[in-house]
């Protein structure tokens, strides 16, 4: 589907009969994720360049959306997760409905939030995109709207008339983004976000996310918690204790690294972190989180490093290293240009 995708886009972009691009999802989902079971499956028999190949396409299908030349429209009207994201979060305009819920829970699966999350992630206000990547929390529609991830609000009732007028003023000549934004702007709703969203808590989310390691985050957390006792602090302190150690510590070094670079460089350190993962330079953390979570759904993944304190900057820092194999080989990304897609930090 990649790959189809992905030429698809591509004449598409250099059609002149083509003057907008929607992406929407097939049924109750936008897109919950990449067929993780048959990258592992293909590298378990050996096949370790499988997964780097795999993931060489959805990143240069991710850079291909965040500099696309024509209007790029994504509707989020279900579940959007992992791989889904990064098909989602890179268009200009990103509408989402009620029925939205996003999330990148890599990280317990022995994983990291990738697909661009190291640029779309730290954009967002102050150290919410580490809370959000870190514990793999789910957000709603209203939630990505107030945070950012999402430029619009419609009703999914609304969603078929939407279209509609998109299609009719594309059949009428080129559109441009101010045009889109008018159309669309004329099916977006305004809607308050739940009162016990973390991003109502936006003070406490960054006093906690913006720590220098992954162990004060938790700690700060626990000691809000002792403090606060609200559900969204008790849960961020679950879910991270239930992660993958060094894949919380993969995700904290890329995000903050990624806050004031180019998308580019964040595909290009992602791939790099990705490939030592699927050859297991370090550990196999995704293969038992894949198995523990995936496949045979237990649920006990056995980390290794089981903690926190066990993972060392030096074995963080091997993941960002060259990959030293003869089968590898680095994603090479076309020249476009990055000015198409840019979203400063919202610190």
């Amino acid at each position: 589907m990649i790959c189809q995708m992905l030429n698809k886009l591509q004449v598409y972009e250099n059609d002149p009969r083509v003057n907008l691009v929607i992406l929407k999802g097939n049924g109750r989902a936008f897109c919950a994720g990449g067929d993780v079971t048959s990258v592992i499956t293909f590298i378990i028999a050996g096949y370790w360049s499988f997964g780097a190949s795999f993931y060489r396409k959805q990143l240069t299908l991710d850079y291909l959306l965040g500099t696309y030349k024509k209007p790029l429209v994504s509707i989020l009207n279900g579940i959007v997760m992992g791989g889904g994201a990064g098909l989602s979060t890179h268009a200009k305009f990103r509408i989402v409905t009620e029925k939205t819920v996003f999330a990148m829970p890599e990280a317990a699966i022995g994983l990291f939030p990738d697909v661009g999350a190291s640029h779309f992630l730290s954009r967002l206000p102050g150290f919410f995109g580490e809370y959000v990547g870190l514990t793999g929390t789910r957000l709603d529609g209203s939630e990505m709207l107030a945070c950012g991830l999402a430029t619009h609000f419609v009703h999914s009732k609304d969603l078929a008339s939407l279209e509609n007028e998109l299609d009719s003023m594309s059949s009428r000549g080129a559109l441009d983004v101010p045009t889109v934004s008018q159309v669309i702007n004329r099916f977006a709703r305004k809607v308050p976000i739940k009162q016990d969203s973390a991003y109502k808590r936006l003070e406490m989310v960054n006093s906690c996310f913006s720590r220098e390691t992954v162990e004060e985050i938790i700690s700060s957390l626990e000691k809000l918690a002792r403090e606060e006792g609200e559900r969204w602090i008790m849960e961020a302190i679950k879910d991270m204790k239930a992660a993958s150690p060094t894949s919380l510590k993969i995700f904290l070094r890329t995000i903050r690294e990624g806050r004031m670079q180019k998308l580019k460089e964040c595909l290009l350190r992602e791939f790099n972190v990705l490939c030592h993962i699927m050859r297991r330079t370090v550990n196999d953390d995704f293969f038992e989180g894949s198995r523990a979570m995936i496949m045979e759904k237990d649920k006990k993944p056995q980390w290794n490093p089981s903690k926190l304190e066990l993972v060392s900057d030096e074995m963080v820092g091997q993941f960002f290293n060259k990959v030293e194999d003869d089968e590898w080989v680095d994603l090479d990304l076309p020249p476009r240009s990055d000015s198409l897609y840019i979203l400063q930090s919202r610190l």
